[in-house]
This record gives C-alpha cells, sequence and structure tokens, in this order.
C-alpha cells in the first residue's frame, strides 16, 4: 500500500519519506491507528485520515492497495464535512507534564496555565489522572502517546524551557489566556492577593522596603512579588501573546 504524510507530521519520519508518498507493507488486519504508529507518527498528532480519498477512524482496517493520506491538525483549512480522529477539543485546556518537564511546568504556571506535574509520577498514573480530569498530556516520549488511553497529547518538540512554552501555546492556540503571575509555580493554585503589612516580617528587608504589591499561595504560604525577574517574564507573555511569524 501507499501512504503519505502531511505538514509536521513529517518530522516523524526518517529523510528519506518525508514529503512524498512511499510504499509499505502491512499486517493482515492491520488498523490506520497501528500503521501509522508503527511508522513513528503518535496518533495524538494525527487529525484526519484518508484511505482512497475517503476519511477514515482510527479502527479502519487496510488492505493492500489502500492509499492512505494522514494530516495533522488544520489551522485554516475547513474539514468539517470529513471525520476527525481525534476527540473533540477539551472546553478548558488543563495540562499534564511527564517528569521529564519540571522546568515547561513552572513557566505555564507562571503564565497562568493550569499544569499538573510530579516528579516522581510514572507513566500509568500520568495517563489515569489525564483520562479522569480531562489534561492534555505533555510530552517528550513519543512512546506514551502512542498509549491507546491517551486521547489528548503533544509531543514538546524543543529542548529550551523558553521555546517549549510558547510552541504549547501557539499549539493549542492560548496566546489570548496568558495572564502572567497568578498561579503558583510550586503548587499549581491560584494565588491571593495580601496586604502588605500581613506578610511583612516574612518579607527580605529590601523587599519590604521598595514592594507593596505581593501575593501570596493559599497552599504553601509562599509570598510573591514582581521582583528583578519581572521585566524578563512581561517581554515573554508579550511575545507570546503576539500572533505566529
Amino acid at each position: 500500500m501507499t501512504i503519505r504524510f502531511y505538514e509536521e507530521l513529517n518530522a516523524f519520519l526518517p529523510p528519506e519519506k518525508r514529503k512524498q508518498s512511499f510504499e509499505t507493507d502491512i499486517p493482515q488486519g492491520c488498523t490506520a491507528k497501528a500503521l501509522i504508529e508503527d511508522l513513528g507518527v503518535p496518533h495524538t498528532e494525527v487529525d484526519l485520515i484518508l484511505v482512497n480519498g475517503e476519511s477514515v477512524d482510527f479502527a479502519h482496517r487496510l488492505v493492500p492497495g489502500d492509499m492512505i493520506s494522514v494530516y495533522p491538525k488544520f489551522e485554516s483549512w475547513d474539514i468539517g464535512p470529513l471525520s476527525r480522529v481525534r476527540p473533540a477539543p477539551l472546553r478548558e485546556v488543563l495540562f499534564a507534564l511527564d517528569v521529564h518537564l519540571g522546568r515547561l511546568a513552572r513557566l505555564l504556571r507562571m503564565f497562568g496555565f493550569d499544569s499538573f506535574y510530579r516528579n516522581f509520577m510514572d507513566d500509568e498514573e500520568l495517563v489515569r489522572l489525564a483520562r479522569v480530569e480531562k489534561r492534555v498530556i505533555l510530552t517528550r516520549d513519543r512512546g506514551l502517546l502512542k498509549r491507546r488511553s491517551v486521547t489528548h497529547g503533544y509531543l514538546v518538540r524543543s529542548l529550551v524551557p523558553r521555546d517549549q512554552v510558547s510552541e504549547v501555546v501557539r499549539r493549542f492556540d492560548l496566546s489570548a489566556l496568558v495572564s502572567l503571575g497568578i498561579r503558583c509555580v510550586q503548587c499549581n493554585v491560584i494565588l491571593e492577593r495580601v496586604a502588605r503589612e500581613v506578610v511583612v516580617t516574612r518579607l527580605p528587608p529590601a523587599v519590604a522596603r521598595y514592594y507593596s504589591d505581593f501575593s501570596t499561595c493559599p497552599q504553601c504560604r509562599r509570598i510573591f512579588w514582581r521582583g528583578s525577574h519581572w521585566r524578563s517574564m512581561v517581554e515573554l507573555a508579550t511575545s507570546l501573546r503576539e500572533p505566529s511569524p
């Protein structure tokens, strides 16, 4: 049979198979999902599959001679009359990050996004939590996204945390929702405003002298203020709100 992957899905393929149709063998009764993932593409990256020009789902059984086209998420082309293979988008985007993305989790929280992270959680627990709480799994492990039980997930491409947060915000079209400094970067809960006189005895002397606007985490009781790092975070937040080049 013949198969072709389009747009960013080519990044999962070896160079000789990118941006072109190629022949591949299939075992008897192979499903579209099994073939796509055997070729290295996680099913969470796929939005549309055409077999001989007809849209099919992941469970579709392939036969020799089929011509298959596999597409990622569409940004502008209306494919409403066709059958998307991914579940409907989550009404609220919540994230669950694997143990290797702790710095990304802190940045996402800093920009206001609910991001579950534990540095000791195994993959089974992460997948279970994501299903129960309806969270999108973020990972750099494509094998994790191939699990049948994973319905919403994204393979983070970049290795640099600041680039990763930009990548995620743009991938899920969240730029309008960036809200800097509303969530505890440690506990992931919404911060509460607190009067200076309530926390002044817990502040470093220089902070107590020069700052007057404070928030606290209701869980860990950590105190937050707009310190020397704030300007760089504002600059990054502004870049996240700008349209993609």
